[in-house]
């Protein structure tokens, strides 16, 4: 973070190849975590930041704000996770019913009982609520950045959160 944070106080911060170095440097990891929370991938999540730092490193000279590139980077994880999401929607539409959705094991095995839970209780909220439980207690973000983020309004994040943890209270007490 602090290599980020030098970097776009000095003028060579609109070097885009010394600037995204160091963007990737100090919040890859975090990107792809937030990816594969939402997509329930890490390959796919993996991809889909690496896309987004090599789109950023094309856009860099429009970028005006170089503070806020942790901001554009995160929105366009999020958007292409949702994009991602969507086409999936379309191939389980035309997907045969009969094949079974099993974990490898490696997560299996990774996974305890609780957090299996959890995440299974997250899977049946809608993807919207979904997004602002993990944008807000994995990302860590306040509702106005998560407003930005998703292009929606403080009060939507508010009536979303409270949603999902009224529908996660529910599942959790009713798998209990």
């Amino acid at each position: 973070m602090v290599v980020y944070e030098e970097s776009v106080t000095h003028e060579s911060s609109w070097n885009a190849d010394e600037a995204l170095t160091a963007v990737y440097t100090a919040h890859y990891t975090s990107m792809v975590r937030l990816a594969a929370l939402l997509l329930r991938d890490t390959g796919t999540a993996e991809e889909i930041v690496q896309d987004a730092f090599v789109a950023m490193h094309g856009r860099w000279h429009r970028l005006r704000d170089p503070h806020k590139a942790l901001a554009y980077l995160r929105t366009a994880v999020v958007n292409r996770c949702r994009s991602r999401q969507r086409h999936l929607v379309v191939v389980d539409k035309h997907m045969p019913r009969s094949l079974p959705d099993e974990p490898s094991a490696e997560q299996a095995a990774l996974r305890t009982a609780e957090t299996d839970r959890v995440i299974e209780a997250m899977r049946t909220l809608p993807e919207k609520q979904r997004t602002v439980m993990v944008l807000r207690y994995y990302g860590d973000l306040s509702e106005a950045e998560i407003a930005d983020t998703m292009g929606i309004s403080r009060g939507s994040v508010k009536s979303h959160a409270a949603r999902a943890t009224k529908s996660l209270r529910q599942v959790l007490e009713q798998s209990a």
